[in-house]
């Protein structure tokens, strides 16, 4: 039986090590390009091209997107849980001065369209922090959060209204919030022990029912008709921020049975990148998120390196599936030579087990 502190850590290092795939392959949306940089079958981590997006980098280093998500473990360890004010100052301590607003500079390569408004607002127009979100409609506010999912995992409450504030901070759009918070339940359900599978809808839903999930819901179980005019009640605690639907939460069942439907075939499994979608925005990369993660929620492998090898956002799509299967296999079920390979092995280790500690 894994235990929920094998689950974190193998959520957070299975994030860490499909960020660090993607480094050399990143965004090759012309596969037969890719397949000719870098082989018919990539297996490991490489080094990028010198004039790609992280051209400099070393095959097995940890580009932009994951030291995003390093610096909010490390924000979380140290102030035992997230304060907004102080992510705010690391932000604009320790991150913001690093970039310019350019695409091709800052750590670890490129930057991020999220980021890069995030500068020009904050640092060359010197707008407070609360008016500084921009409309990008991608998926950096889910990477960085993968810790907050893992900390906060056994309180649901907790874990909306802080990654709904944090992802406020930079993406204005609210169905982008809706489904970042989707993300990270379905995350947090994983690393109790929960499985990815066409039940799992139904466990966030009855969240939702209890007020813990900040959801509009309208229908009674299994999305039927209400009864009468009987309403769920929508939690006071949220108000006017409720998200409109609950479709973010829906969408994990149907990705889950697609994966156990035999009639419906995806072969080879990479060719969800192509089903789904290679672009970057986040309703491209959340169904094929779900469905690698639970098409190979046994085989942590086979799932992070079929992300890996279906191009386009390749990156984001095999570090978020090497959360939610990381997640469900536990750590010690990680490769290892996917554990060795990372350049900064025992950092994260070590940050990966302290956040580990923190949960319950």
């Amino acid at each position: 039986m894994v235990n929920k502190k094998e689950r974190a850590k193998g959520a957070l290092m299975g994030a860490f090590i499909g960020e660090a795939l993607g480094v050399g392959p990143h965004w090759y949306y012309d596969l037969e390009d890719m397949r000719e940089e870098y082989g018919d079958w990539i297996d490991d981590y490489t080094e990028p091209k010198a004039d790609r997006y992280h051209g400099g980098l070393k095959a097995g280093e940890i580009s932009q997107a994951g030291i995003l998500l390093k610096m909010m473990t490390e924000h979380l360890i140290e102030n035992d849980g997230y304060d907004q004010a102080a992510f705010c100052k690391m932000m604009d301590e320790d991150f913001l001065p690093k970039i310019s607003g350019k695409a091709m500079a800052g750590p670890g390569g490129y930057t991020s369209q999220s980021m890069r408004h995030l500068w020009r607002a904050r640092v060359k127009n010197k707008l407070p922090w609360d008016q500084v979100a921009g409309n990008a409609d991608t998926t950096e506010a889910i990477e960085r959060n993968i810790a907050q999912a893992i900390f906060y995992a056994e309180d649901l409450e907790d874990l909306s209204l802080n990654i709904t504030e944090n992802t406020a901070l930079t993406q204005a759009d609210n169905l982008i919030g809706s489904l970042t918070v989707a993300y990270s339940s379905v995350l947090a359900l994983l690393i109790r022990g929960e499985k990815l599978d066409p039940e799992i809808s139904k466990k966030l839903m009855q969240a939702v029912d209890q007020g813990k999930l900040p959801f509009h819901k309208v229908t009674s179980d299994n999305l039927n008709p209400p009864a009468g005019d009987k309403m769920v009640k929508e939690s006071d605690l949220y108000g006017e921020g409720v998200f409109a639907s609950p479709d973010g939460l829906l969408s994990p069942s149907y990705m889950a049975r697609a994966a156990e439907d035999q009639n419906i075939v995806i072969e080879p499994a990479w060719k969800a990148s192509i089903v789904y979608g290679m672009p970057c925005a986040i309703y491209h990369m959340l169904p094929a998120v779900y469905y690698l993660a639970a098409r190979f929620k046994d085989d942590f492998e086979a799932g992070v390196l079929n992300a890996l090898n279906g191009g386009g956002q390749n990156q984001v799509r095999t570090m978020l599936t090497g959360a939610l299967i990381g997640a469900q296999v536990g750590f010690s079920r990680i490769p290892e030579r996917f554990i060795e390979g990372l350049k900064q092995k025992d950092e994260l280790l070590n940050l990966a087990d302290r956040l580990a500690e923190k949960i319950e």
